[in-house]
């Protein structure tokens, strides 16, 4: 199969790369460099010479902040440029798999979300996703449009200045001795790596539609940091931040934990729970001798349980 990997660079698309390319898959990197998104032209001309069978979206304006300051772009790239690839996409009859949020919820529900709930972004990040979604899903039969959550993974996230979260924490921790981590949004941390498992999964099959694609499970900010020094027996103390000691500058929901639903009514949910795919991350880290991690199940039960 020919895929062409849009975002090839990014913290996602760099393991969307090598993941298809382990298939056995013909797989084309196309960053900024390649493509403008923001420009029909660009992407109708450079899919053309590709003539892959699958596209994967993987790129995206998603800097929070940035968004809002730059509304207008941000609805150009993550918008009208999800609606430029479903076009080609469906000229060229490819499959157009498309990488979403769960900044598309604004966390009433306080119960993870399925697909079917009914979404209302809070900030301008959210909403041009949104829009993304329905210019895919409106446009082109064949695609996979997949909401995830609390990304992080080996490469780095170029749009939020590098370090992941897991990367971040570990390198505070090991600085400092101490960190403060806000606790009021609630989440479904997800390795890249994980979520790349399923989107390979996926794409062998035509259960095609909206799918949520998340690790089993939630936990706060403060939980996912608390989780990430017992595993790597790092003794670096968590707490919780103030609310005035990292003042929110845009709406975000403090709740958008996601159910993957529809990949368990299909049949085909390979994901863990979201210590599993910390554990797992952690081993292959640079950043954590592996003699630091237990052998033994080192999963605490002050999380909330897989849902």
């Amino acid at each position: 199969m020919k895929v062409a990997v849009i975002g090839s660079d990014g913290q996602l698309g760099s393991d969307v790369v090598a993941a298809f390319a382990e298939q056995g898959d013909e797989v084309s990197s196309l960053t900024h460099a390649n493509i403008e998104l923001m420009e029909p032209d660009s992407v109708s001309t450079c899919l053309k010479e590709v003539k892959p069978d699958l596209i994967v979206n993987t790129a995206a304006m998603h800097h929070v902040e940035r968004c809002e300051q730059e509304p207008e772009k941000a609805f150009a790239i993550n918008a009208m440029g999800s609606r430029n690839l479903a076009f080609v996409a469906r000229e060229l009859d490819a499959v157009l798999m498309h990488v979403s949020t769960d900044y598309v919820f604004d966390g009433e529900k306080r119960m993870p979300y399925e697909e079917q709930d009914a979404p209302r972004p809070l900030n301008v990040y959210g909403n041009t996703k949104l829009a993304g979604e329905y210019f895919v899903r409106s446009t082109h039969d064949k695609h996979f449009v997949l909401r995830t959550s609390g990304l992080y993974g080996k490469s780095p996230c170029r749009g939020k200045g590098g370090l992941n979260f897991v990367d971040l924490m570990l390198k505070l921790g090991k600085e400092r001795g101490k960190v403060h981590v806000v606790n009021s949004e609630e989440v479904t941390p997800t390795s890249t790596a994980e979520l790349v498992r399923q989107m390979v999964l996926l794409s062998r099959t035509r259960d095609y539609g909206l799918f949520h694609a998340t690790a089993e499970g939630s936990c706060t900010w403060y939980d996912f940091a608390r989780e990430i020094f017992s595993i790597a027996r790092l003794p670096a103390q968590v707490e919780i931040a103030n609310p005035q000691e990292f003042p929110a500058k845009v709406p975000r929901p403090t709740y958008s934990v996601l159910k993957n639903a529809a990949l368990k009514a299909h049949g085909i949910n390979c994901f863990g729970s979201w210590q599993e795919g910390l554990r797992r991350y952690l081993l292959e880290s640079p950043s954590v001798p592996v003699r630091l991690i237990p052998e033994e199940s080192h999963l605490s039960d002050r999380h909330l349980s897989a849902r």
